[in-house]
């Protein structure tokens, strides 16, 4: 886990871009002729996915559909700073080249980071490399985009029934599994009062730091939505101690 998180601050394994292309390529909005400046070639057989581990498949999964939700946003992108059309690559890369972009500008268009153990794969380093290329170009078009919508970050770019329901989702508690394998409930309920967290009896006495166990099974507590990111980096995540749910 330390791994991936370090490697999700410098970009992801090669793999990740081509599934999450992939899956792109099949959940894209189509827009009929007339409206289409972007095309993305016709692929119409099931893609053959096939992720290294159970976090390559969620974060592909996960950053195609950050594609599809800012899609007009990141075609208007590659539009206004010229990077579309590009003669070099074809219309059944455009998925990939969509999904890369919306990684790039979630890393402030910083160049992605190779691990020397990464096996390359040839498309992924081609549209990297025509990417980077126009990483000037791109931010500017970005910054244009928000400028004429007055919007201070992309999420604002997302329609308001999408932003509330993320804004409601955010705000539910988590569940994380004790995997008793590991660790006792009592080490766990130890090391989280060692660090400050205070056990309530139920979701509805939650404070910033505090948890609950859940009514009916054992083994698993209850978090508040605003410390999920601070619990994450915590060692008894990282060593599967604990596992969200």
């Amino acid at each position: 886990k330390r791994t991936m998180t370090l490697l999700e601050k410098n970009g992801y394994p090669d793999s990740v871009y081509m599934n999450a292309a992939k899956i792109f390529q099949g959940i894209h909005t189509e827009k009929s002729k007339d409206r289409m400046l972007v095309r993305y070639g016709n692929n119409l057989e099931s893609p053959m996915l096939a992720f290294q581990d159970e976090h390559c498949r969620r974060v592909s999964y996960e950053l195609a559909f950050c594609a599809l939700k800012y899609q007009s946003l990141l075609e208007e992108i590659l539009l206004d700073s010229g990077a579309y059309p590009c003669h070099s690559i074809p219309d059944e890369l455009t998925s990939l080249l969509v999904v890369m972009l919306y990684d790039l500008q979630g890393r402030k268009f910083e160049a992605r980071k190779i691990l020397d153990e990464e096996e390359p794969v040839a498309e992924v380093q081609e549209v990297g490399h025509y990417l980077y290329r126009y990483m000037t170009k791109l931010a500017a078009a970005l910054a244009r985009c928000r400028i004429k919508h007055d919007a201070l970050s992309i999420e604002y770019f997302v329609p308001e029934t999408i932003w509330k329901q993320e804004q409601r989702v955010s705000a539910l508690p988590f569940c994380v599994w004790i995997n008793t394998y590991k660790i006792s409930l009592q080490d766990v309920i130890r090391d989280l009062e060692m660090k400050g967290l205070t056990k309530v009896e139920s979701v509805s006495d939650f404070d910033h730091y505090t948890y609950a166990m859940d009514q009916h099974c054992h083994d698993v507590l209850v978090f508040p939505s605003s410390l999920k990111e601070e619990l994450l980096d915590l060692d008894l995540f990282a060593d599967c101690k604990l596992l969200l749910q």
